[in-house]
Order: structure tokens, then C-alpha cells, then sequence
């Protein structure tokens, strides 16, 4: 059985990963422009076509883009990243006739309508995964949170899928699929699990077992790559980090700072915790499984399973409790104004709510819904 080494981190260092979908100004509909900007991009930067642009990457579909940060200490210094690179971004898509615009989903663009990305790891995915594949008109916001020890990697990630419905919730952002309500609060969060080897990851006692089960998805040719595992938070070896993958895009950046804030927050709490000789509680299979459907059919408004005696909780009475026992810790992180964000977010209500509001003032104007969140996203670029 291959050995997979986990990269040397910085304890509770960051990353974030944006990804951005690119809207007609005129239609609002989606734009398959995504080769088209990257190579403006590269042009301006001096890179080769051939080249990958350092922090602005493609996507699957033609119609996304995905900005990534590098490492950083605090979550500052990673939102004045993404601040720049969206204006580098804004740029040049503005003269081309393209807004940009993040949510969960698109409210009414045709799903499978949408042209693939011209790489071989995108064909094989949508040849394996056909209709389910195609579907996957869908954008997040991910999170790296850098560990100083492999060992946490694990119990880290079961610690940040009991907070699934917490960051699903908060950033649920895509009520709309092809033109319709689907009442839910986020329909990205159950689209996505489709995919064979993405949802909620499995529960493994030891390292050595998640090298067991790699190798496995290896043999069997479920997976050409452990990149393919896409579950919704998982340890990524070769970085060094644990990645919440959890949340719906969202288009305000103080909405991701306090995001972020929250996941370095906890996994900076849980790596506490372990130096202390404690153990992180694994929800039940079960659990685990019905929180996430509350969270993304309800929202904000989802009353949540908390441990494994099940006892319960409103979601945000649950958050608000959280954030002020971790506020020492933002303090000591130096993210304590981006943690409150989380209660400003939860006071101004999530997106999937403004998005339903925007869609009635205007009488069902679809467009009005995608322009309402351009608009939040443009003051991120100027």
C-alpha cells in the first residue's frame, strides 16, 4: 500500500479558494468566456498560454473561474488577496461584456447547456458521471486551514463536519435550479453529492485506513488521483491543510472573511484540544447525514442535531454561543472583527434569502436576482 505523506504546514495557517461564474451584462445568463480571460490575464502577466495564471485558474465549466490565494497568517491578508485579484479579474472582463457573479447556482441558466473545459481530467469526469456530471452548474467558496501534524488531519475533519450545517447554512445561496424554486435553501449542497466519491467523507479510526481506502479507489479505478475525492471537507496531503469544502459560493467578501474566520477558528480550537489529549466527538453516520439535508432545505432557520445524543438546537442560537466561546481564539488569530461577521451575516440575512426577496420585488425577474448579485460583487473590485 502506497504511503501518502502529508506536506509540513504552519499550524492554523489559510487559504481560500473563490470560485466565480461569468455573466453576460446585458442577458445575465451564463458566458462560456473562461479561455478567453485567461489568456487576457496571462497576456497582461507576461505568462505563457501553456502556463497555469498563478491565482486565477480555470474551472470545469467555460463559464467559471477560481481564484486562489496563497498562504497566509491571517484572514486580512487573505481577503486583500481575493480583493486584488478580483479587480485584476474585473478588468479584463468588463470590456469583454462579462459581470462576475457568485452564488451556489445559477437561478435559470439551462444546466447542461453549458460547454466543459478543454482538459482530459474534465472529459473523463463528465464521461463517468454523464447526466449527473452535467448538472454540475455549481460554485463554492473552499477553505485551507494548515495543520502541524498529520494525526489531526482526521479527527479535524470529523470535528468540521459537525459544523456542516453551521457553514451550510450561513452560505446557502442557490434556492433556484433552471428557472424554479426548489425549496430549498441550498440545492448546490445536494446536487454536488451525486458525484461517487463527493458528500460527506467517511469516518477512519487511523491514518493508515485512509491509506487503505486511497488505495483502494486507486485499484478499482474509482479515482485516477486523490484530488478526485471530493467530499465536503477532507485532509489534503501534499498541502498540508485540512479544506472545508462546505459552503455555496457567496458574493460578499466580508461574508467570506468571517467564513473563513470561523473554519480557522475551529480547527485552531480542535488542534488545541488534541496537544491537550482530548478526542473530537464523531457524530452518527445518521447524524451527520439528516443535519446536512436540514441545513440546506431550511437554512438559517434549520434546527440542528448537536452531539450524539441528539439533542437539539436552532442553528443560529447554536452559532451565537459558538462565536462567543471562540472569540479568545479570534482574538489570538487576529480575526476577531472578521468572526462577528458571522453574527452581522446571520443579522442581514443569507443569501438564499435576499436572493427570494430580490426575485419577488421585482414581479419574477430572474435577471434582477443575478444583477442584485453582481452588484455585491463589483464592490469587491473597486
Amino acid at each position: 500500500m502506497q504511503k501518502i505523506k502529508f506536506a509540513d504546514s504552519a499550524q492554523s495557517t489559510i487559504g481560500v479558494e473563490w470560485e466565480i461564474a461569468l455573466v453576460d451584462q446585458e442577458t445575465a445568463d451564463l458566458c462560456s468566456i473562461a479561455e478567453k480571460v485567461l489568456c487576457k490575464l496571462k497576456d497582461d502577466a507576461g505568462i505563457p498560454h501553456e502556463e497555469e495564471h498563478p491565482t486565477i485558474k480555470p474551472e470545469l465549466l467555460m463559464n467559471t473561474v477560481e481564484i486562489v490565494t496563497g498562504v497566509h497568517h491571517t484572514v486580512a491578508e487573505a481577503a486583500a488577496e481575493l480583493r486584488e485579484n478580483v479587480r485584476t479579474l474585473s478588468e479584463v472582463t468588463t470590456p469583454m461584456g462579462a459581470d462576475l457573479y457568485c452564488a451556489g447556482s445559477h437561478p435559470f441558466a439551462a444546466p447542461t447547456s453549458q460547454p466543459v473545459t478543454d482538459k482530459e481530467r474534465y472529459a473523463n469526469l463528465i464521461d463517468r458521471t454523464q447526466w449527473w456530471g452535467r448538472q454540475m452548474v455549481i460554485y463554492g467558496v473552499h477553505v485551507h486551514v494548515g495543520l502541524d501534524d498529520r494525526e489531526k488531519a482526521l479527527p479535524i475533519t470529523d470535528g468540521l463536519i459537525n459544523y456542516q450545517p453551521h457553514f451550510q447554512a450561513l452560505s446557502a445561496s442557490s434556492p433556484y435550479w433552471g428557472g424554479e424554486d426548489t425549496g430549498y435553501a441550498s440545492q448546490r449542497a445536494l446536487m454536488f453529492q451525486q458525484l461517487p466519491t463527493a458528500g460527506i467523507p467517511f469516518h477512519f479510526n487511523t491514518w493508515s485506513e485512509y491509506e487503505a481506502y486511497v488505495a483502494d479507489m486507486l485499484y478499482t479505478g474509482v479515482i485516477d488521483d486523490i484530488s478526485e475525492i471530493r467530499w465536503d471537507v477532507r485532509p489534503v496531503a501534499r498541502l498540508g491543510t485540512v479544506e472545508m469544502r462546505i459552503c455555496d459560493g457567496m458574493s460578499s467578501l466580508e461574508d467570506i472573511s468571517a467564513i473563513t474566520a470561523l473554519t480557522q477558528c475551529l480547527v485552531h480550537d480542535m488542534s488545541l484540544s488534541l496537544e491537550a489529549g482530548n478526542k473530537i466527538p464523531v457524530m452518527p453516520d445518521w447524524y451527520r447525514v439528516e443535519n446536512k439535508w436540514r441545513a440546506a432545505r431550511y437554512g438559517l432557520d434549520a434546527i440542528i442535531i448537536l452531539n450524539a445524543q441528539g439533542d437539539e438546537m436552532l442553528v443560529t442560537d447554536h452559532l451565537r454561543s459558538e462565536i462567543k466561546r471562540l472569540t479568545p481564539i479570534s482574538e489570538q488569530l487576529g480575526c476577531a472583527d472578521e468572526l462577528q461577521g458571522i453574527i452581522r451575516l446571520i443579522e442581514r440575512g443569507a443569501e438564499y434569502q435576499l436572493q427570494r426577496e430580490v426575485f419577488a420585488a421585482s414581479g419574477g425577474d430572474f435577471r434582477e436576482v443575478v444583477k442584485n448579485n453582481v452588484s455585491r460583487m463589483f464592490t469587491q473590485a473597486v
